[in-house]
């Protein structure tokens, strides 16, 4: 094999792994600022001009902050947990493609770590792979509150994997691929948010879920839990699971950001200009840079305006309403298809208008049950 191609692939790990590392830190202080502003207070300003050292003090902090071990504890699982948990956070990004191939110094670039026709089931199969890390660390701990917890976390994520795969499913019906570059390319004209609100809606409300992040974080529920399956873990063990979760924030906001909002492509009133990424391949990373930092604030805006959910509430939210709806929306997408390709393409935007009146119908639906359990407690 060329030599080369090695060196592409060292070059292309040194970056990725560096940009997640550092993204997850100062997604930190993002997070802690953003929340300050929003409940009216100032934030972390003090390490630093404007807070900007903030990262590196809590980092020196949990290097020298001593660790325990239960004595009763799994040492071994106990140690190999977190870094289960963290290690696929960062494996899951491999396949997230950042820029148009192009051709530099006499060679095709392609610039995802991996360019597998396969991406989409690649995303899904190592998504499910940090569910083992948690279970493990609450069972290893010899907690029953963080056994309590893990087991908490593993029957969400897995309820939640199924919506999150039909999510899936409604980018590839609509791109015809599982190949994460042919899916961007696809939406060089319209971004399959448009085509698609509600599919967009419910793969995002399933990747909170995924995540463990507000309100769906009911395995860390600090008031019952005591912070739930990682309650035993301190310094860089627990630091570990800190940065698996905002390292999986910024990996899935990637992937938001690829399956229905264009990834490495320009805004659509921007096609066709020169900050078109058809013109300079560049500005491909500094587009999907801006819709991740978007959505990142936006996951944090629900966290600091959203009440937790009560868990079998959760739990009756993702088997009832979720995975009924997004399998009506994966029928609707392919009808629609259907219909587009073999009488007119007009009929393409019947997939958003009959997606939506059956979003609406499920919000009426859920707000009638609700008020009737209210109006049957009082």
């Amino acid at each position: 094999m060329d030599w080369t191609i090695w060196l592409e692939w060292v070059i292309k790990a040194g970056i990725l792994i560096l940009a997640l590392l550092t993204g997850f830190a100062y997604l930190t202080l993002y997070e802690r600022r953003a929340l300050a502003r929003i409940q009216v207070r100032i934030g972390p300003n003090r390490a630093g001009w404007q807070g900007l050292l903030q990262p590196v003090a809590d980092a020196v902090k949990l290097i020298f902050k001593e660790e325990l071990t239960p004595a009763k504890a799994d040492k071994f699982i106990f140690f190999l947990a977190p870094l289960l948990t963290m290690v696929p956070s960062i494996v899951i990004a491999a396949v997230i493609p950042f820029a148009p191939t192009t051709v530099l110094f006499g060679r095709p670039i392609s610039f995802s770590m991996a360019n597998i026709n396969v991406g989409v089931l690649f995303l899904m199969a190592v998504a499910s792979i940090a569910v083992y890390g948690i279970v493990l660390a609450g069972w290893s701990s010899n907690n029953k509150y963080a056994m309590m917890g893990s087991l908490r976390s593993s029957a969400q994520m897995i309820s939640y994997e199924l919506t999150l795969g039909l999510g899936f499913v409604t980018a590839i019906l609509m791109a015809n691929s599982m190949n994460l570059h042919d899916i961007v390319e696809a939406q060089s004209g319209i971004w399959f948010v448009v085509i698609q609100p509600v599919g967009a809606l419910i793969f995002m409300i399933a990747t909170l879920a995924e995540v463990n992040r507000a309100p769906f974080d009911m395995p860390e529920a600090e008031q019952e839990l005591t912070a739930g399956y990682h309650s035993e873990y301190s310094g860089m063990k627990f630091a570990l699971f800190f940065m698996a979760e905002y390292q999986k924030m910024i990996v899935i906001c990637m992937i938001v950001a690829t399956l229905f909002f264009g990834g490495y492509r320009e805004f659509w009133f921007l096609k066709g200009t020169f900050l078109s990424v058809d013109q300079h391949w560049w500005l491909g990373p500094l587009y999907i840079l801006l819709k991740v930092v978007l959505l990142l604030f936006l996951m944090i805006w629900i966290r600091a305006t959203w009440p937790r959910i009560r868990y079998d509430r959760l739990m009756a939210f993702g088997w009832k309403v979720l995975l009924p709806l997004s399998l009506a929306v994966v029928f609707i997408t392919a009808v629609g298809i259907l219909m587009a390709q073999d009488l007119n393409p007009l009929y393409i935007w019947i997939v958003p208008a009959v997606s939506l009146l059956v979003g609406l119908i499920a919000v009426v639906m859920i707000d009638r049950t609700l008020r009737r359990k209210n109006n049957a407690r009082l």
